[in-house]
């Protein structure tokens, strides 16, 4: 059974700014927070931490249009910069665009990687390597994917997919691809591994290196047999 996915976030007004409000707001359990964007005036807001941790915890919010509840009113917004503690998991500020119907957004969206157990060329042995596992994309908020597939049923050995391989749904554009040709990145191949090496090429250079011990050791016991030799002739009278 599938899970529902809430995207609706409960937020607050705030008019204290600067680190020690925020400071404060942490301290209460709260996270600070801006909205901005659609030609109106930047807001300050925060939210409760445990609700947006808990949320946050799905990889489809970061794809997805947000409601914002903000007293008796909701906006529309996306996020745009997460900020998190190091190391422990808190999360000390959060960045929000505000969405417009009629004007397209940019976004970063995961890529969903299927069907690599079939692919021909892990079949013949080859391992998946994944250069690229998200990219940013261009479109209204209607448009807006929570993820591309990229299927790798067909996929050969030494083969690879490119951002202009990848099937996106109508209305989305991948923006890389908007700057030209050269901009055509690889998001996955299929490779053979590299062997490991042999124990026979190992034990050759083994050798080498004894023998090149061997060679660096014998000057110094000819000199020392020429040494011997010498104290073994009488002196001249």
């Amino acid at each position: 059974m599938s899970s529902v996915v809430d995207y609706e976030i409960n937020a607050e007004p705030r008019s204290d700014t600067g680190k020690g409000a925020s400071r404060r707001l942490r301290r209460a359990g709260k996270v600070p927070g801006i909205m901005y964007g659609a030609s109106k005036e930047p807001t300050q807001v925060a939210f409760t931490h445990l609700e947006l941790l808990n949320k946050l915890g799905n990889e489809k919010f970061f794809s997805k249009v947000l409601k914002i509840k903000l007293g008796s009113g909701e906006e529309s917004a996306v996020i745009k910069d997460l900020q998190r503690h190091p190391y422990k998991p808190v999360i000390l500020h959060m960045d929000l665009q505000r969405v417009s119907a009629t004007e397209k957004l940019r976004m970063h969206i995961p890529l969903h990687f299927v069907n690599a157990a079939i692919a021909p060329g892990v079949k013949e042995g080859g391992l998946v390597s994944h250069n690229i596992v998200e990219i940013e994309v261009q479109c209204l908020p209607k448009d807006l994917p929570e993820f591309i597939e990229v299927d790798l049923s067909h996929l050969g050995l030494n083969a690879v997919l490119h951002l202009s391989d990848l099937k996106t749904p109508g209305g989305v554009e991948v923006v890389e691809l908007l700057h030209g040709k050269k901009h055509n990145q690889a998001v996955v191949s299929i490779h053979m591994p590299r062997a490991e090496e042999e124990e026979k090429p190992a034990a050759v250079v083994a050798e080498g290196e004894a023998a090149a011990a061997a060679g660096a050791a014998a000057p110094a016991a000819g000199a020392a047999a020429s040494a011997a030799e010498a104290d073994k002739k009488p002196e001249k009278k």
